[in-house]
């Protein structure tokens, strides 16, 4: 039995490309980070060599593609899995795309397609790295929010949140101001602007220590 040179470096081509895009991902603390990007790349190359192989040895009226063709469904679990409904918002859709294109590229190189598999992986990176400035520029993703946030009675304070939002470009629709037991105040705004907008105002708020409750 020879050593599978050509396995071992489909699956370490894999392991390089699925590291590169999952460094990305990591970069960011996504739910889908490094380590899970690779696996599932190397899982989805291993798979293909497997359903190949099998093929083969098993005569040649058997299916090859029935093991590929079911990694498909196998990591729509998987992306599903990352997808969440928070206050309205739908979260984790470009994470599951970053697992689905993993996988696709793992069976690229199970399949031997170095090439494809290396311009695949190229063209994902533009999308994650570059389009994200450019739809930071754009400002394309504008949704709306509402924040309920908890402080010490202070019209300063009041003043000092209102601008916070209005220093960041974001459109606030409609607020409101009630008295809370204990002398705290709640203040309520309904804000419209770009998502990237509305959480750089989300980290300056869970930076500041005058505010004792916050939600959104």
């Amino acid at each position: 039995m020879t050593f599978p040179y050509d396995d071992l470096i489909k699956l370490c081509v894999s392991l390089l490309l699925g590291g590169i895009i999952g460094a990305e991902r990591e970069r960011y603390k996504k739910d889908a980070g490094l380590r899970t990007t690779i696996l599932i790349s190397i899982g989805s190359t291993l798979f293909t060599i497997l359903s190949e192989r099998l093929g083969t040895s098993m005569g040649a009226n058997l299916d090859t593609t029935r093991i590929a063709a079911n990694i498909v469904s196998g990591v729509g679990f998987l992306g599903a899995g990352v997808i969440l409904q928070e206050h309205g918002r739908v979260k984790g859709l470009t994470t599951a795309a970053t697992i689905w294109i993993s996988a696709a590229i793992g069976m690229a190189c199970g399949a031997g397609e170095f090439f494809l598999a290396g311009i695949t992986s190229l063209l994902t990176m533009i999308v994650l790295v570059a389009f994200t400035k450019i739809e930071d520029k754009l400002e394309v993703s504008v949704e709306e929010r509402t924040y309920e946030i908890t402080s010490k009675i202070s019209w300063e304070k009041y003043k000092e949140i209102k601008s916070l939002f209005k220093s960041y470009g974001l459109i606030i629709t409609k607020s409101k101001q009630e008295k809370k037991a204990g002398g705290d105040m709640v203040l309520t705004l309904e804000v419209s602007g770009p998502s990237k907008k509305h959480d750089k105002v989300v980290q300056k708020i869970l930076s500041d220590k005058e505010i004792k409750e916050y939600w959104f």
